[in-house]
């Protein structure tokens, strides 16, 4: 028996170390292996390294170079997005996606850390290798936001509209959306996959109101907003009634961010129903005004206008609507509209004297109507301290729609005839009464050449849509335009209170150009003259403070006037 458990065991022992040997062996051989394959794979990326669907394993740094190509060509390709709302193409620098090139082969260049991975590489087991891949949430989540229309699926929220006088429920529904704290990674780990589409994670979101909050508010509150009639009354005894569909047009119920609905009222639907019947109440101010009288200016007091105030009669319409207990009635708000100059800033501005006064005259009967006309319409024109003034914007058009009639121009340095001639003579009337007041000289431009009516270099004239008469009141005080006309004159008066003395200094003519001959066809276009020299001159204005004396200013301006050519009708 002693005999037989000894060779028992001496064979079971002997199968012990012939495994143990094998084992040994096994692992010298694999430790053999893999020490010549680490030396082999020395400066070379691992062995089975599959990148994005390229294989670039057991590859140099140069051997990858045709992977990383790839890898850039795929990288600028636009990048495809798909929900179950749609699909949309977007550059990949719009999602804030890059690829790092020197990262990836770095990576590439790393051995597996475990034995099992470099003994699978061996019998030819590949393994994944992710990109180097940077992601710039921020621009990621922007780009999103710009395609969220055709991206996600927008919850609609209850609310309530109207078909006449009745109310609609706007039932709700649910909403599909993007989920932003995931797709940003789902993007950067298939982006530079030679694959189609990439699908973006969704879920479900709710809006805020119920089908049930929609059903009771049409069963109470907008059931109620209609069904009666609303008036709404103004002053002196104005009035307009809303009717129940007038004010379906009028309301509706929206979604309050709480679970809720509001009613609200379309101010400018308010503002067309309501103004039909109360927009002659509103009055526009009217600024205060002078006349003169003995002599003397003399105020014309302001008046305020009124106005609606929309906001406020709107929601007093929304109130009364939603009301348990409706009126029948509610008045309309208005609002105080103030005139730009009151009665008490009228009388404040100082205007009592003449500071200043110019008058030509010497002008045909067609020139002085469109002389009256103009002279009309800036009479009594009030110029606020530190204002400008322009002729052509206070007067307007000029046309034969406002009663101007055709008359003498220069056109291009000759005579010529036009709708509006004359004008220039008032405009050469107001500047000099401009100058002599002491005011600002903005803008105003001299004739071609030189009208013996006018003083030299210190004249004016216009041309509507063109040339303009523009100076600023630099005052403190306000200035009244006055104007008179006569048959054969037009004087401009300014009214104010004196602070300048005013001193014009005419110049030496020099610098004498010949008229030239121009010949035109006979007809009534052509108007013969006999030519005039042209010459340069100056005029210097001086400033000087009315009770001191002392100089306040001097300025020189030099005219060169050109030569009136000799027409001549053949």
């Amino acid at each position: 028996m002693s005999c037989m458990t000894d060779s028992v065991f001496s064979m079971s022992a002997r199968r012990r170390r012939v495994g143990a040997r094998l084992v040994l062996g096994v692992a010298l051989v694999t430790s053999v292996v893999l020490a010549v394959d680490l030396v082999v794979t020395d400066s070379r990326s691992a062995r089975g390294a599959v990148i994005s669907g390229l294989d670039v394993g057991n590859d140099s740094r140069a051997e990858l170079n045709p992977a990383l190509d790839e890898l850039q060509k795929r990288a600028v390709r636009p990048v495809t997005l798909r929900t179950p709302s749609g699909t949309e193409k977007v550059a990949a620098h719009e999602l804030g996606l890059s690829f790092d090139a020197d990262a990836t082969v770095e990576k590439l260049m790393r051995q597996p850390r475990t034995l099992w991975d470099r003994v699978a590489a061996l019998f030819g087991r590949s393994h994944d290798v992710e990109p180097v891949v940077h992601v710039d949430r921020a621009r990621f989540a922007a780009a999103l936001d710009a395609r969220r229309d055709q991206l996600e699926k927008a919850a609609v929220e209850g609310g309530v509209h109207y078909r006449d006088a009745t109310p609609v429920a706007d039932m709700p529904s649910q909403g599909l959306r993007v989920v932003r704290a995931s797709a940003a990674d789902v993007v950067a780990d298939r982006w530079l996959d030679d694959a189609g589409p990439i699908d973006l994670p969704m879920e479900p979101f709710s809006p805020t109101v119920s089908a049930a909050t929609v059903r009771q508010t049409v069963d109470g509150p907008a059931t109620r907003a209609t069904s009666t009639s609303l008036v709404v009354t103004g002053v002196d005894g104005a009035r307009q009634t809303l009717t129940p569909d007038a004010l379906g047009a009028i309301l509706r119920f929206e979604a309050d961010g709480r679970g809720g609905l509001v009613a609200r009222a379309d101010e400018k639907t308010v503002a067309a129903r309501v103004g039909a019947g109360l927009g002659r109440t509103e009055r526009a101010p009217v600024s205060a005004t002078f006349r003169l009288r003995g002599g003397s200016p003399e105020v014309v007091p302001s008046r305020d206008g009124a106005r609606i105030d929309w906001r406020a009669t709107t929601q007093k319409v929304l109130d009364a609507a939603l009301a348990d207990d409706r009126p029948e009635s509610v008045e309309a708000t208005y609002q105080v509209r103030t005139p730009k100059v009151t009665t008490e800033k009228a009388k404040s501005l100082g205007v009592k004297e003449v500071v200043s006064e110019f008058t030509t005259g010497d002008f045909s009967s067609a020139s002085g109507e469109n002389i009256r006309l103009v002279s009309q319409e800036v009479d009594g024109a009030v110029v606020l301290p530190g204002e400008t003034f322009s002729l052509n914007s206070y007067t307007g058009p000029r046309g034969e729609a406002q009663g101007y009639v055709t008359s003498t121009i220069i056109d291009h340095g000759r005579p010529s005839k036009a709708v509006g001639g004359g004008i220039s003579q008032f405009a050469t009337t107001l500047y000099n009464a401009s100058y002599f007041a002491g005011l600002e000289d903005v803008d105003h431009t001299e004739h071609s050449y030189y009208i013996s009516r006018y003083p030299e270099a210190r004249e004016a004239t216009v041309f509507e849509g063109a040339i303009d008469l523009v100076f600023r009141n630099n005052t403190r005080n306000g200035i009244l335009i006055e104007t008179n006309w006569t048959a054969s004159s037009v004087t401009v008066r300014m009214w104010s209170t004196k602070t300048v003395d005013v001193e014009s200094i005419t110049g030496d003519r020099y610098g004498y150009t010949s008229p030239a001959v121009v010949e035109l066809p006979r007809g009534q276009d052509c108007i013969a003259a006999t030519g005039i020299r042209g010459f340069t001159t100056s005029n210097t204005r001086v400033i000087t403070d009315a009770a001191s004396g002392n100089e306040i200013s001097r300025h020189t301006r030099t005219v060169k006037y050109d030569p009136e050519p000799t027409v001549r009708c053949v």
